[in-house]
């Protein structure tokens, strides 16, 4: 995690699943308390579960709440944008759906 005076980035990388879900709660919750604008970063990501999703979810709601953004940056693989629409989440803040 990255913060500059304007923005927080996160950087995901591998395999973000239930067992990596603690961790991704955690710095997702910092970034989140830094009261920056979020950008997570899925360039390194290689695969996500509806567990990660959902944690990437309502970071995205909690920040929408606090007056903040947040947005998922990188190459969002065809079958995750497909996951996020079929899920009823067409509004998932990814800038390259």
């Amino acid at each position: 995690m990255e913060i500059d005076e304007a923005l927080c980035t996160v950087r995901l990388d591998g395999v973000l699943d239930l067992t990596s879900a603690p961790e991704l709660k955690l710095i997702l919750v910092q970034a989140l308390l830094s009261g920056k604008d979020l950008q997570v970063e899925l360039a390194d990501t290689a695969e996500l579960d509806i567990t990660a999703l959902q944690l990437l979810w309502v970071a995205a709601r909690d920040a929408k709440g606090s007056g903040t953004r947040c947005e998922l940056h990188g190459d969002v693989p065809e079958k995750l944008a497909t996951t996020v629409k079929n899920a009823g989440l067409a509004s998932f803040p990814i800038d390259r759906m």
